[in-house]
């Protein structure tokens, strides 16, 4: 049986909290909040997390000194930014702190599990180098088994080369009922 996962949510507004919440505890993580950067790394010095999700505007620390405090004493911790004020100096210091992503607001339920699973999956590569080497073959399956997101996304990638001919052909056809039938009302207003 899997350990549960721990994700620490570092935000001020409740709300980002919740919604955090409300999305990952369906998916089996647990999800502890912290309102600021000083609770956030006191949580991280006291307890193992799996993953941490920072805002970068807030009271006090900001998400990226945070970020940076997390890589600096904890470097295999992914953490993920999360901003409604993203720029791209933001994005370079976050990149040069080794942040595993960089997400603007508003994010949609998809987004969340999306960065979840990938900054948790870039995690297990790297607990897979330092593990006995008993440990391994079990990682190893968990982390090629294929999910139903990864299956979906490589038929949208087969599929799309055919998605684009399709729209490729029909286009000419679309533009040319178009010109028809805006031609039509222009001739029935005269």
């Amino acid at each position: 049986m899997r350990e549960v996962q721990k994700i620490l949510i570092v935000d001020d507004d409740p709300v980002v909290g919740k919604s955090f919440d409300r999305v990952l505890t369906s998916k089996g993580y647990a999800v502890i909040s912290a309102r600021n950067g000083e609770e956030a790394l006191s949580k991280l010095s006291q307890e193992h997390y799996d993953l941490v999700f920072t805002d970068i505007k807030m009271p006090g620390m900001s998400g990226l000194e945070v970020a940076e405090r997390v890589k600096a004493s904890q470097p295999w911790l992914p953490v993920v930014i999360v901003t409604g004020y993203g720029s791209d100096a933001y994005e370079a210091r976050a990149a040069a702190a080794g942040v595993a992503e960089f997400l603007r607001k508003p994010l949609s339920p998809e987004m969340i599990e999306a960065s979840t699973a990938k900054a948790l999956g870039e995690q297990s590569v790297v607990a897979e180098v330092e593990l006995p080497a008993e440990a391994a073959p079990q990682i190893e399956a968990e982390v090629a088994a294929p999910t139903g997101s990864r299956l979906k996304n490589v038929a949208l990638f087969l599929a799309s080369p055919f998605i684009g001919l399709a729209y490729i052909v029909a286009m000419p056809f679309v533009a040319l009922g178009m010109l028809a039938y805006f031609g039509y009302k222009a001739a029935i207003k005269r």
